[in-house]
């Protein structure tokens, strides 16, 4: 044994903590941090109220019924703009994809729409259809179905024509060639689409529940921004991004199950 290896310190193993854990250490830290500049006055409630407060006030509301009433009318709103727009985003892209005639009649025009700010019609659409519920359904139904469509056309142009001219030799045509090759290839990029469009649903929701809403988050943000109460303002912040998170665990879940056929996917 050389001299350098009898005094080298022993290798000891770091004190670790699961990788999971390590994620979560800088959030809880901004986390305390918000509490104590609350607590001693460097952040005042009508800035930011503190998380304890938060906390207390998001129990109060769920306690009391009203969190998990006006969370069901927005997540109502928002799933019902969502299927609209991706089932007409899905048709489109569907017909632009598979035929020449499809994409001339059909591609053009999304394209122009696609380019308007959405935001931009919400006056347009308020003239149309009033200060009820269509105009809030119409402007997430619209601002989902583009991504809807982009992901599932490109997906329908990307599939390897060598699938196609193997099932041909199987003799699949028509709607069987469609079905059991051309859409199932592109399910990933409709997956990848599917989930775009939820948070753009998600955000479309915000702003469309500042028309004139009687209830959901949106109603409560309002309310809440009337009386400075910015405790019930982060709540409903905080329920937007849960819900969220919550929506894009369920694609997920669905894309591991659809997509575990392929070879490159590995199913956890």
């Amino acid at each position: 044994m050389t001299a350098t290896a009898a005094i080298s310190p022993t290798p000891t193993k770091a004190l670790a903590l699961p990788r999971g854990l390590e994620r979560w250490l800088s959030p809880l830290a901004l986390v305390l941090l918000w509490e104590l500049g609350a607590r001693t006055g460097l952040i005042p409630a009508r800035i930011l109220a503190a998380p304890s407060t938060v906390a207390a006030t998001a129990w109060q509301m769920t306690v009391s019924g009203e969190l998990p009433f006006n969370v069901l009318v927005s997540l109502g709103r928002a799933l019902t703009g969502l299927a609209i727009g991706v089932s007409v985003g899905s048709a489109l892209a569907v017909a632009a994809g598979l035929s020449r005639l499809g994409e001339n009649i059909v591609d053009s025009p999304v394209q122009m729409l696609r380019t308007l700010p959405t935001l931009a019609l919400t006056p347009l659409f308020i003239v149309w259809f009033g200060i009820g519920e269509t105009p809030k359904i119409a402007l997430i139904a619209l601002a989902t179905t583009f991504p809807a469509y982009l992901n599932l056309y490109n997906g329908i142009r990307g599939v390897d024509p060598k699938l196609i001219e193997a099932a041909r030799s199987f003799g699949l045509r028509g709607w069987d060639l469609v079905r059991h090759v051309a859409l199932p290839g592109a399910a990933p990029s409709f997956l990848l689409g599917l989930r775009y469009a939820l948070g753009v649903s998600w955000l479309m929701l915000v702003v469309a529940e500042q028309i004139n809403a009687s209830a959901g988050l949106g109603y409560l943000i309002n309310n809440a921004r009337d009386f400075s109460r910015t405790d019930v303002i982060v709540v409903c912040l905080v329920v937007y991004a849960l819900l969220g998170l919550t929506t894009d665990a369920v694609v997920r879940a669905l894309e591991r199950n659809v997509l575990a056929w392929r070879p490159s996917f590995i199913k956890s």
